[in-house]
């Protein structure tokens, strides 16, 4: 279904300070255990700092309205409310911290709410600093963690990028981001699984478009601190898709370009250059997850087109690293200029869906 969110407008304003008033109201700090967190996130005192495409909060609730407690770097985020999961509105919180209603006039009974940030890194982070329900409010347990888990490092594809840009003109206005439309979360959505994803348009395992390449930066925990270091056993997918090389495929070719020289020289990368490249990419995610699937994705845009040499460098990398648990899927081209659409998108997500089913038992 093709959704066409709506912006929240802010409904309330509330002092951030405020504690339970009665039993008509209920602060839920952002440390509560009964709130869940996906993705790669940090807490310090002042809330949860919310970084990559995917990132997202849930919480079981009872009560009648439901606010959340924001603060956006930049004032350039969106986030999918998901309410009881019915259709998504949109949110973009503001660079001052504030309360912003997600839901009001909420029939008897539990509730669920999640926060599902579409945007990406590069326009800021996110500070949540906790929820606030009104009405014989109450916070439910969580529920029992997913039995699968999947994470995906990828590019604009992954991100969702433009996805939302009917015209066709690949507008970078965030508005148009959004990965909850993405390939990668439809995926992880059919199989229940839980979700993580690290991903950045225009980047690439030799060269992106900006001076970091994902060897980089896959590893972190702030994208834009290179001290800041992921740790790992917080999240152990059973299926990592890798889908990389599309802005590599188009940016050895252009010479001229800073990250060129920066990169590679005055000489373009030979074939040997590119597939230790990305064999070693491989390697480093075996190395962190020792018993998980790795499917070795490309495409949809013209890195598989006919003729391409690119999904010949990625058979190669993968055959060297003789692992039986290493497969390899390339998408069709899609054969459309531009970022994939939704529908292709959709097309991407059942493609890579029919392969896990046929090839991995999780």
């Amino acid at each position: 279904m093709r959704l066409i969110p709506r912006l929240l407008f802010i409904l309330s304003v509330l002092n951030i300070g405020c504690q339970s008033k009665s039993n008509q109201e209920v602060i839920v700090n952002y440390t509560n255990p009964e709130i869940e967190y996906w993705g790669r996130i940090d807490s310090t005192d002042e809330g949860t700092n919310l970084y990559w495409s995917g990132t997202s909060i849930e919480m079981n609730f009872e009560g009648e309205s439901i606010h959340a407690l924001l603060q956006d770097e930049t004032g350039d985020n969106y986030y999918n409310i998901i309410i009881d999961n019915n259709e998504p509105v949109l949110l973009r919180p503001d660079t001052t911290q504030q309360y912003y209603q997600l839901a009001s006039q909420l029939p008897e009974g539990a509730h669920s709410v999640r926060i599902f940030k579409r945007t990406e890194w590069d326009r800021g982070k996110t500070v949540f600093a906790g929820f606030k329900i009104e009405g014989n409010a109450s916070v439910l347990p969580k529920p029992a963690p997913k039995e699968r888990k999947i994470e995906f490092y990828g590019n604009s594809i992954t991100a969702g990028y433009a996805v939302e840009d009917t015209s066709g003109s690949d507008r970078p206005d965030s508005t148009f981001t959004n990965n909850y439309l993405s390939y990668s979360a439809i995926t992880a959505r059919h199989f229940d699984a839980e979700y993580q994803v690290i991903c950045k348009s225009g980047i690439g395992i030799t060269i992106s478009w900006f001076p970091l390449i994902m060897p980089e930066i896959y590893d972190r925990l702030d994208p834009n601190d290179s001290t800041s270091q992921w740790n790992f056993s917080r999240f152990t997918p059973d299926v990592v898709v890798i889908n990389l090389m599309q802005n590599d495929s188009w940016l050895v070719n252009l010479p001229e370009r800073p990250e060129f020289k920066s990169n590679f020289g005055d000489t373009a990368p030979s074939d040997e250059y590119i597939i230790d490249a990305y064999q070693q990419f491989v390697a480093d995610i075996r190395g962190h997850y020792p018993e998980a699937d790795i499917i070795c994705a490309l495409g949809n845009m013209d890195a598989t087109q006919e003729g391409s040499k690119w999904p010949g460098y990625v058979s190669k990398a993968v055959a060297n690293l003789n692992d039986q648990h290493i497969y390899i899927h390339f998408f069709p081209f899609k054969e459309t200029p531009g970022h994939p659409s939704i529908a292709e998108q959709e097309a991407m997500a059942s493609s890579l869906i029919q392969f896990i089913d046929e090839n991995i038992n999780w």
